[in-house]
């Protein structure tokens, strides 16, 4: 089965939940706490061109971007390690100085862990925040405006070099290695933006999950997407590679176009919300249906000969 597939099963069989966002919320107080969890297998998740201590501080990374595509404060980190019994020491030194240093960063408390035995390295991180105001995938409104933080096609790039052991340029590298969630960012969206999501399986698996947990269309346009420079000069299809790439942390969100001037960070404006459903593309004067490209689990991994550099 498909990770898509499995967790709509369970969420069929649950008849209470909060689930179907980046994180968890539950109402406390005047606020929002937000819950969150994200696990990384060594196996599956981990090239080796990343050392063990930026593995551990990716950890932190992904589970703030939750809170941070929520409209939230980080608060809190928690984990659970499992480890081979052979595992080597310097592994686990680092991994450990990586969650360390994340959550140094993001300014959050490190305040539970739990160890066990498996077969393979796997990492569950977990965060807590606070939230004002929910981000929630569902709020996109016809008349929005689409936009998205950053620059795309990194990761992916550098992840389709390293399968075809091509070295990898500094610049592609760099944000593989060491992403940043977008927390600042989230925090002012949280005021002004009716719909976020991050970009954790790619911008266009993520517009879908807008546009369906929404019930509208969203159409994007091909030359306002935000290709990374260097991806654009090394690959011949960089828009898909920017479409696809995952693990980019940065946030798409959906606000009046009016409501864009009170933002102080940068970003772009790459589409538009309307009445109907589904997601697509305007390449010059053909709009065409987006496909549903990224990365799903359960699904036999990357296949880098489907994919054109």
């Amino acid at each position: 089965m498909k990770e898509s597939e499995i967790i709509e099963m369970f969420l069929n069989e649950f008849e209470n939940h909060k689930l179907g966002d980046d994180a968890g919320f539950r109402k406390l107080n005047d606020s929002w706490l937000l819950i969150t969890t994200d696990m990384l297998v060594w196996k599956t998740d981990v090239p080796d061109f990343m050392t063990p201590e930026e593995v551990g501080k990716k950890v932190v990374t992904m589970n703030v971007s939750d809170i941070a595509a929520m409209g939230g404060k980080p608060l809190s980190f928690f984990f659970s390690l499992a480890v081979p019994r052979d595992i080597k020491k310097n592994i686990l030194k680092g991994i450990a100085k990586g969650i360390s240093k994340g959550a140094k960063e993001y300014d959050i408390e490190i305040v539970s862990g739990d160890t066990n035995e498996a077969s393979e390295i796997i990492i569950d991180g977990g965060a807590l925040g606070i939230a004002r105001r929910l981000l929630l995938r569902r709020n996109a409104k016809p008349g929005d405006v689409v936009c998205v933080t950053g620059e795309l096609g990194r990761p992916l790039l550098a992840l389709l070099l390293w399968l075809r052991g091509i070295d990898i340029p500094k610049e592609i590298l760099e944000k593989a290695k060491n992403p940043k969630a977008r927390v600042e960012e989230g925090l002012e969206l949280s005021e002004v933006a009716n719909s976020a999501i991050d970009i954790s399986d790619g911008l266009s698996k993520e517009l879908w999950e807008i546009a369906r947990a929404s019930e509208v269309k969203i159409v994007i346009e091909e030359e306002k997407i935000p290709v990374n420079e260097k991806v654009a000069e090394m690959s011949s299809d960089p828009t898909k590679i920017a479409l696809a790439s995952g693990e980019e942390f940065e946030l798409v969100f959906t606000l009046p176009k009016e409501r864009t001037k009170e933002l102080s960070f940068d970003f772009t404006i790459i589409g538009r919300v309307e009445r109907g459903r589904g997601v697509f593309i305007k390449r010059r004067d053909k709009v065409e249906k987006l496909p549903i490209l990224g990365w799903e689990h359960m699904t036999g991994g990357l296949d880098d000969k489907l994919w054109k550099i």
